[in-house]
């Protein structure tokens, strides 16, 4: 798959239900870094434990339902571990960021419920997985990239089938439903960088409907 077809493509077709928008949310960029810098203040990344280990990034959630794990396993929590608190909600820009990423790939009047923010540092990784505890497959999954450039890998429905790779700049969305809607993704090792707004560190803002 040819995905540099154009040097600057406003939509980049990745399968059946999904693709990429380079640089999607550069325009709300500074209010979006605004309100994330506040929520990662007041309620800190933290690594979950799952059943495989302890993760290599770092998590936090805004939204009615927040992803945690542990030892045991993982799922959608209406309280954050430890204090026993709601989340806090997610901020307009970027519901309506969400929004309007997801009707641009065709997905019309999407609410994310749940939005989980992954914090990786040089050498942090995702293993390939599928999106599979939200009720509704109905819903896309909106995924938004900051910080220093990582790689995604973007598989199919089994685990064993090759990943294409799409390398993620700052400001860049993915997003994918439909027959794409349980594919394998993942996020390979994050190279060492520096980003002028955000340092050495990528942030990922994955939006959901969870319920």
């Amino acid at each position: 798959m040819d995905l540099f077809s154009e040097q600057h493509p406003e939509l980049v077709p990745l399968a059946e239900g999904a693709c990429w928008l380079p640089g999607f949310a550069l325009p709300v960029m500074e209010a979006l870094w605004r309100n994330l810098q506040q929520h990662l203040s007041e309620y800190p990344p933290q690594q979950m434990m799952t059943p495989m280990g302890l993760m290599s990034v770092r998590t936090s959630s805004m939204g009615d339902w927040g992803w945690v794990g542990n030892g045991h396993g993982y799922a959608y929590s209406a309280m954050q571990p430890g204090t026993g608190l709601p989340w806090p909600r997610i901020p307009p820009v970027i519901l309506q960021l969400a929004a309007q990423a997801a009707h641009k790939a065709g997905y019309h009047a999407f609410v994310p419920d749940s939005c989980l923010i992954n914090v990786y540092a040089p050498g942090s990784k995702m293993g390939l997985h599928q999106d599979k505890d939200e009720m509704d497959f109905s819903q896309p999954i909106v995924s938004l990239s900051l910080g220093i450039p990582a790689t995604f890998l973007f598989g199919e429905s089994k685990r064993t089938d090759k990943p294409v790779k799409i390398p993620l700049q700052h400001g860049d969305v993915v997003v994918w439903g439909g027959a794409s809607r349980r594919f394998y993704h993942g996020v390979a090792p994050v190279k060492a960088d520096t980003h002028p707004l955000l340092g050495p560190r990528r942030i990922n803002l994955t939006l959901r409907k969870a319920k």
